[in-house]
């Protein structure tokens, strides 16, 4: 008998021109703090925010945020008695702001699951400007503690931003190479999503949705990276994505991703999309992947995989290892640092072999 449990709490705004509500927001809190991309530090969008009030601006991040960078974020807004985090930027810099809600001296405590998410954090308002993570509307977190050498999502409830202002019109100015590597890690989230033993029939009908939409438009947004109607649709996409696999979590694609962004730098993104193909032929046999293949027109799991390796090389990322030159000692490696909990969701096991016929085919 199916039994299955769904939550959505954020409170989801989308469309053009929907970063002008956040002045609104503003006006109904006292001491907020913003939290943006580097880049965008002195940009017209947040002096235009932030100038009139003198609200405090964190912008001290780094693509895969380390502890430490949330530490002296989580310092600022306890400094400033905070009420409501402003995030404004790609999936790390939302990331971060989910974890210095917690306003804890040191997070990494809760990096091993020892510790627990206290259940009350400062409100967020999460505002992507990259459509790949889905973060704004997921209670996961992903840190990284560089002087331990690990990268570990942490999830908790107490992640959920309050409200997502999800603008399209702000993701128009992402450089091709973002746009390629953000909508790769959408169409991981939502075909994982979708194969995850704790799959549920709503995250899978959105996951459906973002899939048809990235297989048709990422190559458009990436090569007419100024066509709104394009980037409306890729952050439809990420947006469905990530109530995709928020409650059933992510697979194998997204377990061994993290060593590959670890030691090797690759970014998540692109370090998902390098073995999603491999995985859904492996995963062919499984018959919700086949189930999938079908759902989405193709004849067989083998024919969305090619569809996959495809979208890939039109959009310039990586579908091979082969500049890395990896011996054998580096591919037991990377099998090793693969066994993230995330694997235990795929719909078939995975076992060491097939992880070392993995990397070695990509050598």
């Amino acid at each position: 008998m199916l039994k299955w449990q769904h939550r959505q709490p954020v409170e989801i705004h989308f469309g053009s021109g929907t970063f002008g509500l956040l002045k609104d927001i503003l006006k109904q809190y006292e001491r907020p703090v913003v939290i943006v991309a580097p880049h965008l530090i002195g940009s017209e969008l947040i002096t235009g925010i932030t100038k009139e009030e003198s609200i405090p601006v964190f912008g001290d991040i780094s693509p895969n945020p380390d502890v430490t960078e949330v530490n002296e974020c989580s310092r600022l807004i306890r400094e400033s008695n905070g009420d409501l985090i402003v995030a404004i930027g790609g999936g790390s810099v939302i990331d971060l702001a989910k974890a210095a809600s917690i306003t804890a001296e040191d997070v990494s405590i809760y990096l091993d699951g020892g510790q627990a998410v206290p259940k009350k954090t400062i409100p967020l308002v999460a505002i992507p400007t990259t459509a790949g993570t889905g973060s704004e509307v997921t209670n996961v977190a992903v840190l990284t503690d560089r002087e331990k050498g690990i990268k570990i999502p942490v999830v908790s409830d107490a992640f959920y931003p309050m409200i997502a202002l999800v603008d399209p019109e702000l993701t128009v100015t992402m450089p091709s190479y973002v746009t390629a590597c953000s909508g790769i890690d959408v169409l991981s989230h939502a075909v994982e999503g979708y194969w995850s033993r704790n799959h549920n029939p709503v995250c899978d009908e959105l996951a459906l949705h973002a899939i048809k939409i990235v297989l048709e438009y990422l190559p458009k947004a990436y090569l007419n990276p100024d066509n709104l109607l394009y980037r409306e649709q890729m952050a439809e996409a990420s947006l469905f994505a990530g109530m995709a696999f928020n409650i059933p979590k992510t697979t194998s694609s997204h377990a061994c991703s993290f060593p590959l962004t670890n030691v090797y730098h690759i970014p998540h993104g692109e370090a998902c999309g390098l073995t999603l193909d491999y995985f859904i032929r492996i995963n062919g046999s499984a018959d919700r992947v086949k189930k999938l293949a079908e759902r989405l027109g193709f004849d067989n799991p083998d024919e969305l995989a090619d569809s996959v390796l495809s979208l890939k090389k039109t959009v310039g990322l990586r579908t091979d290892l082969k500049d890395l030159k990896l011996t054998n000692e580096d591919k037991d490696y990377l099998v090793q640092n693969s066994h993230h909990p995330n694997l235990l969701n795929n719909p078939i096991e995975i076992t060491d072999d097939i992880l070392y016929d993995l990397y070695s085919s990509l050598t």
